[in-house]
């Protein structure tokens, strides 16, 4: 939207409307003055809130005049425009922010920012309330209007959130390699309608073909570009808490797992792999027995659970996986679907992505340890949970344990084995 200089030029002679706000930045004393962050997150949630749009700060209105912004105040500007859209926003937006020169009236190209905020699937509530973009101003939306959006939007989103096309994802954005395994060897279909039979891409309202959130998770290489937070934050710890910076050197490994959701689950089962540790012990007949501190098949079913059935339209939320001398933590984005409590997982089975999860389903393993105890990375029988806790209470001795954080993500924690109980194996 709005994204060609020459279109920009265009519009900015033509002043705002519906898709177009244009703002001037103030400085005072080296520090941004204007517009406030509580201003910004007004006029963004009210592009979410309609059809979308595009802000051009650096812009001034009346005139429409480029003035831009000095080019050693542009971080502290994004900085604004992220924070407005993080902190002032319910629920956050992810918008796309970009870096450009325009011409002033003179003919000098001057930098500015150009921040796209897509039509949303949600409502979204800003400091000064409830907005909507009615020509070119944003307006309070009335009580009416406000509770027929929600309606709306809400049933949109009972197509499920892993179907959706995402907006500004191309279908360039998808690895044919990475799509094409899970084409059926017979398939005679081809182009946008194998990859919508696949719930790898769909159609926009416009009629636009994009991605789906699914498809950009199975068959893009940098999935977390369009999707923020969709990969893995590993980080290993040298004790069994984490110290603050200074005191210590507290992190022994630390990775950001991205990729595929596949290979995301097999670098995390290799960052366990890699950090925990595994003691030798002699055996009665002179042979020799290693103790690994976790049962890496659990650490799969773990990582599996937790990339395949969290909620991918919290923006930004990151799956965490987290190991300690102790123990393994492991946090998943978002509340447990339906009536589901953390005590009641062994016993039910509900998938919020439906078409990811059919998609892992058709996933070799493609680790030769774990291809031994399953083919694919999915087997959809719902005896996930239940592995976990049985393999992982059978090596420590403890049960794992499920709970809820603040009612926004899912902590599983798998506590480690002793590696103390006999002798290790010398030399």
């Amino acid at each position: 939207m709005l994204g060609a200089r020459a279109e920009l030029i265009e519009k900015i002679r033509l002043g705002e409307d519906s898709f177009l706000e244009l703002k001037e930045v103030r400085f005072a004393g080296g520090k941004v003055r204007g517009p406030s962050q509580e201003d910004l997150a007004d006029e963004l949630a009210a592009f979410a809130n309609s059809a979308g749009g595009v802000l051009l700060l650096g812009v001034q209105d009346q005139p429409r005049e480029v003035l831009g912004i000095p080019l050693e105040q542009l971080d502290a500007v994004e900085a604004r425009v992220r924070h407005a859209c993080e902190d002032s926003v319910k629920p956050p937006l992810a918008p796309l922010i970009e870096r450009l020169t325009l011409p002033d009236s003179t003919g000098t190209d001057l930098p500015v920012l150009r921040v796209e905020v897509a039509r949303s699937l949600f409502v979204h509530q800003s400091p000064g309330g409830y907005f909507h973009r009615v020509g070119s101003s944003k307006r309070p939306m009335l009580p009416d209007y406000l509770a027929r959006l929600f309606q709306q939007r809400s049933q949109s989103r009972l197509i499920r959130f892993d179907e959706t096309p995402v907006p500004r994802a191309l279908l360039t954005d998808l690895d044919e390699a990475l799509w094409r395994r899970f084409v059926p060897a017979r398939s005679a279909d081809s182009g946008e309608v194998l990859l919508s039979k696949l719930a790898i891409a769909a159609q926009e309202e416009q009629g636009v073909w994009r991605p789906t959130v699914a498809g950009l998770l199975m068959a893009s290489r940098e999935p977390h570009r369009h999707l923020p937070g969709a990969l893995i934050q590993a980080v290993a710890y040298a004790g069994t808490g984490i110290v603050p910076t200074g005191e210590s050197v507290y992190q022994r490994d630390a990775q950001d797992l991205t990729g595929p959701l596949d290979e995301q689950i097999r670098l995390a089962c290799a960052f366990v792999r890699k950090n925990m540790q595994v003691a030798a012990f002699k055996r009665a007949d002179g042979g020799r027995v290693d103790k690994p501190q976790y049962d890496i098949a659990a650490v799969f079913e773990a990582v599996v659970n937790a990339v395949a059935h969290r909620d991918y339209s919290m923006a930004g939320s990151k799956v965490r996986l987290r190991l300690f001398a102790d123990r393994l933590e492991l946090y998943s984005p978002g509340m447990l679907p339906n009536t589901m409590t953390p005590e009641s997982l062994p016993f039910r089975q509900a998938a919020r992505n439906e078409a990811l999860t059919s998609l892992l389903a058709r996933c070799p393993v493609g680790d030769d340890e774990l291809a031994r105890y399953r083919t694919h990375i999915m087997d959809k029988r719902g005896e996930g949970v239940s592995i976990i806790l049985a393999r992982g209470e059978a090596l420590s001795g403890k049960r794992p344990e499920y709970r809820m954080n603040d009612d926004s993500e899912l902590v599983l924690t798998i506590f480690a084995a002793g590696m103390e109980r006999d002798p290790p194996v010398s030399g």
